[in-house]
């Protein structure tokens, strides 16, 4: 089998687990309509993406589009979607990242139309994998404003909030990037509940920098902000503070 044959086949295998990722989302309701959009790095170096006007719980791989790093389309039938730069702009500030996942997980979406980052640390899981989830600034879906809004926040984090918009998440590849998903929709239903039955209830900041201490000793892959209490605006407060 030469170098274009296996290529052909990894791509494969990735567009398989794209629509893999995408019935998941679907399933467990992060994901409703036509929304979300997933992409990962391909062998050549290129990019893999889902179409836009298709539901991520009925995509087939023959639907999924390979593009360059400038958004050009190089195979594929489907019209792309329009947050593409958002992926290419993951891709381009994080070298490391290898996936991107983009979802509407509604306890989570709550919490950023709401203004309220994740970042109570109410259960040692989440600290584990997420330590915090800030917000990115509001910007309009479909405009540049969108990739400006979330790169400050690529250096750091492997996770974020779209005020107003959603969650994005990256990761060394689908199935972290996935995961990370998972975990951010979860962290913010437990913090939900603890909202409600005990409001500013959080572990003791000893036992988070403990855990967090066993966290980087077991080398776990990722960006991780460590603890952090991040600040809470006005709704549009970055917005308008832009203009």
């Amino acid at each position: 089998m030469d170098a274009n044959e296996l290529n052909v086949q990894q791509e494969l295998k990735l567009k398989e687990q794209i629509c893999e990722i995408g019935r998941l989302l679907f399933a467990r309701g992060m994901v409703a309509s036509n929304d979300g959009n997933i992409s990962c790095r391909t062998p050549d170096g290129n990019l893999l993406v889902t179409p836009t006007g298709v539901s991520k719980g009925a995509m087939t791989p023959d639907m999924i589009l390979k593009v360059d790093l400038e958004g050009n389309v190089l195979e594929g039938t489907w019209k792309k979607t329009s947050e593409l730069p958002m992926h290419l702009r993951a891709y381009d500030v994080r070298p490391d990242v290898q996936a991107v996942v983009h979802a509407h997980p509604p306890t989570a979406t709550g919490f950023a139309c709401a203004g309220e980052p994740l970042d109570d640390y109410v259960a040692t899981e989440a600290v584990y994998a997420l330590g915090c989830v800030p917000i990115a600034p509001y910007a309009t879906p479909s405009t540049p404003e969108v990739p400006d809004s979330i790169t400050p926040l690529l250096a750091e984090y492997d996770a974020m909030m779209l005020e107003f918009h959603g969650v994005l998440t990256v990761g060394a590849d689908l199935m972290a990037a996935y995961y990370l998903m998972e975990s951010v929709e979860q962290y913010a239903k437990i913090s939900l509940t603890v909202h409600q039955i005990a409001p500013g209830r959080m572990m003791p900041r000893e036992k988070i920098e403990e855990f967090l201490e066993i966290r980087r000793q077991a080398d776990v892959p990722g960006r991780h902000p460590g603890f952090r209490k991040l600040p809470r605006y006005p709704a549009g407060y970055w917005y308008f503070n832009q203009q």
